[in-house]
């Protein structure tokens, strides 16, 4: 069953919404329904005690992603 929301985003929310939509060829509801899984992920990981990282592609740099 899926159920129906409003959401309300400013100019520069939209604007980023809809580049990204662009460049994944997503729609808004597909890269919201992305955005949702990974931060669930992310949120799972976390309350386990873990750390979360993005590494650079040439493994020279690495820094821990801070979740607000």
């Amino acid at each position: 069953m899926k159920r129906t929301m409003t959401l309300n985003l400013t100019e520069a929310e939209m604007t980023v919404l809809e580049r990204m939509c662009e460049e994944r060829g997503l729609s808004k509801t597909a890269l919201i329904r992305q955005a949702l899984r990974l931060y669930k992920s992310v949120d799972e990981r976390l309350a386990r005690g873990e750390k979360v990282f993005v590494e650079s592609a040439d493994k020279a740099e690495k820094t821990e992603l801070m979740v607000l």
